[in-house]
């Protein structure tokens, strides 16, 4: 079982910079971890994922250059840390995980459905 709970969601002006940071307990060292946000009225996106063990990343299109996501696994954290934010951006900010396995894809990872576990969410506002 994994356990993922976010942190540092806040509210931003568009153009400003934030960074989210998701505790991962139950063993990161093998889970491959993923960003993935709702804004209201619109499904939840994938935005960015990182592999377990060497940490190659994966970015939605609508977010690459401005978004990079990392992982500390001594601290068992992953970040997210968002630049130029955009009005669009805002939302709730889901931490999701899933076992990894040597199948695993970058398509996988921009897969919403294919998560496991799940956290609570942290709420980004932007304001103009």
């Amino acid at each position: 079982q994994v356990q993922l709970a976010e942190s540092g969601g806040a509210s931003v002006q568009a153009g400003g910079s934030l960074q989210l940071s998701c505790l991962v307990t139950g063993n990161i060292l093998t889970a491959n971890v993923a960003w993935i946000r709702q804004a209201p009225g619109k499904e939840r996106e994938a935005v960015a994922g990182i592999y377990a063990h060497h940490g190659r990343t994966v970015y939605a299109d609508i977010v690459k250059g401005r978004f990079n996501i990392s992982r500390d696994d001594a601290k068992m954290t992953v970040y997210l840390e968002m630049r130029d934010i955009a009005p669009e951006d805002a939302g709730i900010y889901y931490c999701a995980a899933r076992r990894r396995a040597w199948t695993d894809t970058d398509e996988d990872f921009l897969t919403v459905g294919w998560y496991k576990f799940w956290g609570q969410g942290t709420e980004v506002t932007v304001s103009s």
